[in-house]
């Protein structure tokens, strides 16, 4: 199959203007890191982080040579210290949080056969347990006050302070196809990323009371150097043969699809898994 070739980038439309955003894993060229561009090229404040601290700190620098608004701290959300500290030093900076954007995670292939637990609870302690405890540290944030809305203080970011209802508040977690679809090698992987859905969805109707808005992205195939390094080249072309369109998605596909759940176009949406992926059915 011949594959179609990418779209040309989407250029920014202020649909995030004045907020602050967190987004985790967000060192280099991923889906982290693409999604931090994006927020910025939408007039947000980011605060990334990254378990890799010298890695976060060069794209920190490269940010900053194209943007305003743009800091970082190290942080491994395995540590519940580490993801308090993260949420602080937002809302310390900013005066509040608006946006979340659970992105760190773990991979691996392996078959369940030979899995060690300690390949197993590696896993799930990155992909699944941190994105609880980054969800739950942005709920209490959000619950607490330490957010609100667009400049003026409002409660909701858009240019007339609207949020979704309530007090406002966002969070997007990062699950995977895997969560619904089965692949060999990937049992840790995909309970931990089913996990994230169920997280996602249960974190959306508690959240809902005090105007938060919890939703996740679903990708099939987002290429980029991480990816390669860890895949072998035999199953990469695989994956990409599954895809209708022949072809992977560039990261800032998918990190559109983040800033349309984070921004007020969604408005109406909470507890969505929502898949960014051409896979036949």
């Amino acid at each position: 199959m011949t594959g179609v070739e990418s779209p040309e980038y989407v250029p920014g439309h202020g649909l995030l203007k004045g907020r602050t955003a967190v987004v985790t894993a967000a060192a280099g060229a991923g889906i982290g890191g693409a999604t931090a561009r994006r927020f910025l090229e939408e007039g947000a404040r980011v605060l990334i982080s990254d378990a890799h601290a010298r890695r976060l700190k060069e794209y920190e620098a490269e940010l900053a040579g194209e943007f305003e608004g743009v800091s970082a701290l190290a942080c491994d959300v395995t540590d519940e210290a580490q993801v308090q500290a993260l949420f602080d030093t937002a809302v310390r900076q900013h005066g509040r949080l608006d946006i979340v954007v659970n992105n760190a995670g773990l991979g691996g292939t392996s078959a369940l056969v030979d899995m060690s637990d300690e390949q197993w609870s590696k896993v799930l302690d990155v992909t699944l347990n941190g994105t609880f405890r980054c969800t739950r540290a942005a709920l209490r944030a959000f619950r607490e006050g330490g957010h609100g809305g667009g400049p003026e203080g409002g409660h909701g970011g858009g240019p007339e302070g609207r949020h979704g209802g309530g007090r406002g508040g966002v969070i997007v977690n990062n699950a995977s196809v895997v969560g619904w679809r089965a692949q060999a090698g990937q049992a840790h992987y995909a309970a931990a990323k089913a996990g994230v859905m169920a997280l996602t969805r249960c974190a959306a109707l508690e959240a809902a009371g005090f105007g938060v808005r919890v939703n996740a992205v679903s990708p099939s195939l987002a290429m980029h150097p991480h990816l390669v390094k860890v895949t072998s080249p035999e199953l990469l072309e695989e994956l990409t043969e599954r895809e209708a369109f022949g072809r992977y998605a560039e990261p800032w596909e998918v990190a559109n699809v983040i800033v349309f759940l984070a921004s007020d176009y969604s408005s109406y949406m909470t507890g969505e898994a929502v898949s960014v992926s051409s896979q036949h059915a």
